[in-house]
């Protein structure tokens, strides 16, 4: 699953660097997750390290974005070869 953030947010501002697939971004009013860019860090971390920093543990399970492990894992695959397309891209000698 991806994760979201509740209304319990105090826009810390801990959480969004966090992120290494920059899913978390400002909102109208607080801290919002992309979830086709949440992975829960699966491919980087163990653990997802927005809940981790979290000071006041509002970062829950998304239901309404039910993912496995399996897949999870493919998003985190997908997002890398975007990000190695996106750097040769913009860097074509390299």
């Amino acid at each position: 699953m991806a994760l979201k953030i509740t209304d319990e947010c105090i826009n810390c501002d801990v959480c969004e660097p966090e992120c290494p697939n920059q899913a978390i971004s400002m909102g109208e009013s607080i801290y919002v997750i992309d979830p086709a860019r949440c992975t829960e860090c699966v491919g980087h971390f163990g653990e997802p390290q927005c809940v981790q920093v979290c000071p006041v543990e509002c970062i829950p399970l998304d239901p309404l974005h039910a993912e496995s492990a399996e897949q999870l894992m493919a998003k985190y695959k997908l997002l890398q070869g975007l990000a190695a397309q996106a750097k040769a891209f913009s860097n074509p000698s390299a």
